[in-house]
């Protein structure tokens, strides 16, 4: 009988399930876990469709909250400082910067050099300790590599979002310093965008969402998006501007994050912003995807763009912390609105990519 199970990329919208025999021997620093709920990343869906160079045999996961099931004589604390013990449910941040590159000598751990593509997360599953992804029973945190434990006033369920999507919106709204009684324009109403939202609403900004998933747009509306512009009503780029000017008194938003993971909404985002704006690149990760798109756009409006790929390692803290003040002031409670068996992890694949719900979940069986 086999120890757990993986689930790997095995081709363009092709996964595999995998046998893992051996249990991991557990290093001093380390911890292994087991995976309580791990959720479905739009990250995923762009390694799953292949536009991001990830290798067949490839753990796909990063997105979860796990129960510790073993550590290492030298672990007794999470990164905060917390006293850890088997069972508690803790979080991970999913990457661990190098320590030594250009990126983190600078101190921007968020632009390490080594996890600046698919980074060594992504490792194939016959790689020991084999379980580097979330998508599986189990997980390993390597020694060095941040968690915390989860608090007891946050559902597991909630906190399972904490680690990519909820701590990578913090960060990119702090670094484009989004204030109070500014306008906040949020491209994309998935779990980034969700998140975005309340973080926002936190923030005192008046938010507009731009959404044609009838469903997310619910979902934006729950959290307390102030205005919709809704594809389906406002059809063409231009339409959308238009409407994004309107409820800005025709200036266009103080600040723009781009979730959709559309190339063209890059270039229709920055004509919604006003002259000097901020606008958060976060949605796009595809190598592959292009979008034709003038320079002149951002000179001439002097948009301040900033980029991001990860976070800084402990944001993750501040991700928790936010939901502890306020997972019962939004209904977190039902933003995972999809939930499937581990073995089912292609069929939550090809729902999330057809945008049937928010954010899809797989719970393993142990």
């Amino acid at each position: 009988m086999s120890y757990g199970k993986v689930v790997t990329l095995a081709g363009e919208r092709e996964t595999e399930i995998v046998d893992i025999d051996d249990k991991p021997d557990v290093e001093d620093d380390a911890v292994l876990t087991e995976v309580v709920q791990t959720n479905v990343c739009g990250s995923e869906l762009h390694f799953w469709k292949g536009e991001f160079p990830v290798p067949n045999g490839a753990v796909l996961g990063h997105e979860a909250v796990l129960r510790v099931v073993e550590m290492g004589d030298d672990v007794s604390t999470d990164s905060a400082g917390e006293t850890v013990e088997e069972g508690d449910l803790i979080t991970p941040v999913y990457f661990q910067p190098c320590g030594e590159c250009s990126g983190c000598s600078h101190g921007q751990f968020y632009a390490c050099e080594v996890v600046k593509s698919t980074g060594e997360w992504m490792m194939p599953h016959s790689v020991p300790p084999h379980f580097r992804g979330t998508f599986a029973t189990h997980y390993y945190v390597d020694g060095g590599q941040r968690f915390y434990k989860v608090p007891d006033d946050v559902p597991h369920h909630v906190a399972a979002s904490a680690n990519c999507a909820l701590s990578q919106v913090i960060f990119g709204l702090e670094r484009a310093n989004l204030t109070q009684g500014e306008s906040l324009l949020v491209q994309g109403a998935g779990g980034l965008g969700i998140n975005s939202i309340a973080v926002g609403k936190e923030t005192g900004a008046e938010v507009i969402v731009v959404e044609g998933a009838p469903g997310r747009i619910e979902r934006a509306k729950e959290f307390g998006a102030d205005h919709i512009v809704d594809m389906n009503e406002y059809e063409e780029p231009g339409e959308r501007i238009r409407r994004v000017q309107e409820l800005t008194d025709g200036d266009g938003a103080d600040v723009g994050i781009e979730v959709a993971g559309f190339p063209p909404a890059f270039k229709e985002g920055i004509g919604m912003l006003r002259n000097g704006a901020r606008y958060v690149e976060l949605g796009n990760i595809s190598t592959s995807l292009t979008t034709e798109f003038s320079p002149a756009d951002l000179t001439l409006k002097r948009i301040d763009v900033h980029a991001m790929l990860l976070y800084q390692p402990w944001y993750l803290e501040k991700a928790l912390d936010f939901l502890s003040r306020n997972a019962e002031k939004y209904p977190y409670d039902d933003l995972l609105d999809a939930k499937f068996p581990l073995e089912e992890a292609q069929e939550a694949l090809e729902g999330s990519a057809e945008q049937e719900f928010t954010r899809a979940s797989l719970i393993p069986e142990h």
